[in-house]
Order: structure tokens, then sequence, then C-alpha cells
């Protein structure tokens, strides 16, 4: 097993509330605990994600905002940016990838954990929300290069470039990360979304865990582009792929 990899700082993008908390809490977590600064972008606050004909868009929203920013304060995480899109609406538009530019330069982060834009489908029960796929494209496209480029939206902010990305809930990851110390953290996190799971989500949380660690560790998978190479000792072997937990497990 390598040395495990802790940024210095991380950025997750995510459409809805709930969906980090879902994917990747438990690294951010981990990564929090060991000293990172994490921040959470949600683009929409989720003002579409209610079957109770009640609510409006705004009561929802208002809602599921108070709900992220207590599930991230459980993962050690005190910036959250809420961009406000309408759940169900988005599309990777030029004005989007201008917001994420925005935030990517204005809180510089050494990783940003992105959607995937490709996944369609999973098994034979669940197809990928659309704004899952728009925001994993829009992000994307706003890391490589349009962040990093001095001459592209100077009005934006300095120029920053992303070292890593990593992409969650995909179908052939290659890093896997032991959160067997934060689970329970991701659990306490996922459950502050009063408005969208119920208790019984926490067990199932932890069962897809241990699966996704292939029964050796909870664990949380991604694939992992290296946009920058890590600095590696003159006695190791260039790292290929990022290992946290272990590789090709």
């Amino acid at each position: 097993m390598r040395d495990e990899f802790i940024p210095t700082s991380a950025m997750a993008i995510a459409a809805h509330p709930d969906d980090i908390e879902f994917g990747c809490a438990g690294t951010c977590a981990k990564w929090a605990k060991r000293g990172a600064r994490i921040i959470y972008v949600l683009v929409t606050s989720g003002n579409g994600g209610s079957h109770d004909a009640t609510h409006t868009r705004e009561t929802i929203a208002e809602i599921r905002e108070r709900e992220q920013r207590a599930a991230a304060e459980i993962c050690g995480v005190h910036e959250v940016e809420f961009l406000r899109y309408n759940d169900g609406e988005v599309m990777p538009t030029l004005e989007l990838r201008k917001d994420l530019v925005r935030m990517i330069r204005k809180h510089k982060p050494e990783v940003v954990i992105a959607m995937d834009p490709t996944r369609m489908y999973s098994g034979k029960e669940y197809i990928n929300h659309p704004d899952h796929r728009a925001v994993g494209i829009a992000t994307l496209d706003a890391i490589a290069p349009i962040a990093a480029m001095p001459l592209m939206y100077p009005e934006l902010g300095p120029a920053h470039s992303v070292r890593e990305v990593w992409i969650q809930w995909v179908d052939d990851p290659d890093t896997w990360v032991d959160i067997s110390d934060t689970l329970e953290l991701k659990v306490r996190a996922l459950l502050q979304h009063k408005s969208q799971v119920g208790d019984e989500m926490a067990q199932r949380i932890r069962d897809w865990a241990l699966q996704e660690g292939k029964g050796l560790a909870p664990a949380e998978a991604f694939k992992v582009i290296f946009l920058k190479q890590r600095d590696q000792p003159e006695d190791k072997a260039p790292d290929g792929q990022a290992a946290t937990m272990t590789q090709g497990a």
C-alpha cells in the first residue's frame, strides 16, 4: 500500500443537496479530519425535489439548503456555495461553466470531485438524473482548460489550475478511499436530508460502502484524472493510479 494521499484543499461540485452525501462525503470528512480545506458547491438547491405538493420551490429550497449545511458541518466542511439553478432544468451552458470557473478561481482547490458526465443509468432500476450529467459536463469543461487560462474570462478572477479531478459514481473506478473512520459521519450527514431520506437509509449506506470496498473495508470509489502529476520521491515509481486504500481490489 502506498502512502495515503490527502490534498491541501478540495472542492466537491454536485447537482443537488444530498448528492455529496450519497457519493463522496466519507472521503471529504476524512480529508477534513486530516487538515484539508473542503468546499461544497451545489448547482441547485433541490427546489424541485419533493413529491409533497404543499411545498413550493421556494420552501423546499430553503429546507434543502438548511439540510445541506447541517450535513456539511458534520463532515467538518464549513464552506458551502449554492448557485441556485432550477432543479431538473440544469444544462451544460456557457453560463453554468462560467459560474463554476468563478467558484474554482475563488477557492483555488487542489482537487475537484466531480460527477460522472457519461453515466446514463445504473443496473436495471436507476436512470441517472439529467442534472447529474449536465453538472458533470460543465464541471469538466470549467476545469480543463478554462479555469487555468488567464485570457479566458479574467473578470472571473485570476487563473487557477486544478491538479486532480476525482470523478464519483463511476462504473470503472481506479481509486478507492478507505472510509472506515468516517463512515458513520457519512451516514449521519446523509440523514440530515430528512426531506429526502428516512432512517432506513443508514444501513443501506453502510452496505453500499462495504460493497464498494469489495468486502475489505467500507470505501468510496473514484476515477482520478491527473492534470498535474504528484511529486514523487526518487525511490518510488511514478503513480499511474492514485491509491488511498488499495489498487486493483
